[in-house]
């Protein structure tokens, strides 16, 4: 998948230090998105010179694709990478439930499934979700240097 097209030229880098526009893409409700989702995160943080958030983000992307495919409406789901300062990225997906996520706290060590965002609550800065009217957006930020 090649990165969005940019208005400016080659080179500019300077007037779009935070790597506007955001990279997103639709995609299935369907696990093998999540794929797409971390190639998707490579792709711009590669770009963006954001190399050593990679790993974490793959992850975190991995956890937020799952959620929107256990707990979706429609076919599909909307992952979002943007760049809301030099050294945070923000990683959303966006689906047509309107169920909010839970954090998980209890010790149920049996449990397989459902701690997936314990694990994003853990490898983030901070998480959150947006309602709208028809559905949600589950997101989370990282950071590295200074800034985060």
């Amino acid at each position: 998948m090649a990165p969005p097209a940019e208005d400016s030229a080659p080179g500019s880098a300077a007037s779009h230090p935070t790597g506007h526009p955001a990279y997103s893409q639709t995609l299935p409700r369907e696990p093998r998105s999540a794929a797409v989702a971390r190639r998707l995160v490579r792709t711009a943080l590669t770009v963006w010179g954001l190399d050593p958030l990679i790993e974490d983000a793959a992850l975190v992307i991995t956890e937020l694709v799952s959620n929107a495919v256990d707990h979706g409406r429609l076919p599909s789901i909307r992952v979002i990478v943007s760049r809301p300062s030099a050294n945070v990225i923000r990683l959303g997906v966006v689906d047509r439930s309107k169920t909010v996520p839970t954090l998980r706290t209890d010790a149920d060590e049996d449990r397989t499934r459902g701690r997936g965002l314990l694990l994003v609550d853990t490898l983030t800065d901070r998480w959150g979700t947006e309602l709208y009217r028809w559905g949600k957006q589950v997101w989370a930020e990282l950071g590295q240097g200074e800034a985060a």
